[in-house]
């Protein structure tokens, strides 16, 4: 398959690395530094599953200059989606569709809005990952592995192309029979570890320990399970229990991105992490106190890493 990476950081590079390895026409979306170290010394990736470098991978900056492919990963970060959407069309053909891996469960519906919803499908990932260097990728924890499936939930022959292109690569992957709930089950263990890791400025394994922020993350999960049963979104009945059990099973030393995003004073996801669930919670008329708490605790930081503040 001929494969667009369009944003090539934690997610995004390992993948797409990965898909090169195997012998996938890949081409790498990135920039400045990063585009720079893989054109002129490949990609590296260091990983808890063996370190590589792909010497020959193709990179870019323009998508005008890759033509249409069969599928665009979007790697970027869930507050890029939109403009990412925009500067990918170029990549995009009648038979093009668009693989979202980013952490929350907007991306989807964002980029219908621009490329049509015929061109994409859900996603998440599932690894802890991120750019070290200009070039240079590196995997810690969580075994790799990437689930996806058409928003109507029906299968496709491109969703199983996709597959085994994956499986061609030796990465972890599946076809849930419900992405959508899919999507919110990840949400419901990505939010209190990026929240609460933020907030309390603690790798995983002190938080967790601790019986007031394990408490706290229980909380956040019982007000991601209400917004998603306001939606209609299929949950399993123990779900905050598998997500919890998820939590427990992370390396103790691990952190979520937005929580190193914020810690190190860059742009987060927090808008569409916690503040999403107290945003779709007030839609939906469902109450989300602590992920209110988190979130308004946040947001100023958030606001000076944006370079904005009160008027």
């Amino acid at each position: 398959m001929r494969i667009a990476v369009f944003g090539a950081g934690g997610i995004g590079g390992y993948l797409g690395g990965r898909l090169a390895q195997a012998g996938e026409e890949v081409v790498l979306i990135a920039r400045g530094e990063h585009l720079q170290a893989i054109r002129e010394h490949g990609l590296k990736v260091d990983s808890i599953n063996g370190d590589f470098v792909v010497q020959s991978v193709v990179a870019t900056d323009d998508p005008s200059e890759v033509g249409v492919v069969d599928v665009v990963i979007v790697g970027v970060k869930a507050w890029q989606v939109t403009e990412a959407a925009e500067a990918l069309r170029p990549m995009v053909g009648s038979e093009t569709f668009v693989l979202p891996v980013q952490n929350g469960v907007e991306a989807p519906e964002q980029l219908a809005t621009v490329l049509g919803r015929e061109h994409v499908i859900g996603g998440l990932g599932a690894i802890i990952s991120y750019i070290v260097g200009p070039g240079h990728i590196r995997h810690t924890g969580v075994e790799p592995h990437v689930t996806f499936g058409e928003l109507g939930s029906n299968p496709s022959e491109r969703t199983q192309r996709l597959l085994q292109a994956f499986m061609r690569a030796n990465v972890s992957a599946d076809i849930p029979s419900d992405i959508q709930a899919a999507m919110w089950h990840k949400f419901l263990f990505i939010t209190p570890f990026s929240g609460i890791g933020a907030v309390t400025r603690a790798v995983i394994g002190v938080w967790l320990r601790l019986a007031e922020t394990r408490e706290m993350a229980t909380e956040v999960m019982k007000e991601v399970l209400a917004v998603a049963q306001a939606r209609d979104i299929r949950l399993t009945d123990d779900a905050v229990k598998t997500a919890m059990a998820m939590l427990d099973a992370l390396p103790p030393d691990s952190t979520a991105s937005m929580q190193r995003d914020i810690s190190e004073g860059r742009p987060s996801e927090l808008e569409f992490q916690n503040g999403a669930v107290v945003r779709l919670g007030k839609e939906l008329g469902v109450s989300t106190p602590m992920n209110r708490f988190i979130y308004h605790s946040l947001l100023p930081q958030e606001m000076q890493a944006r370079g904005q503040g009160p008027a």
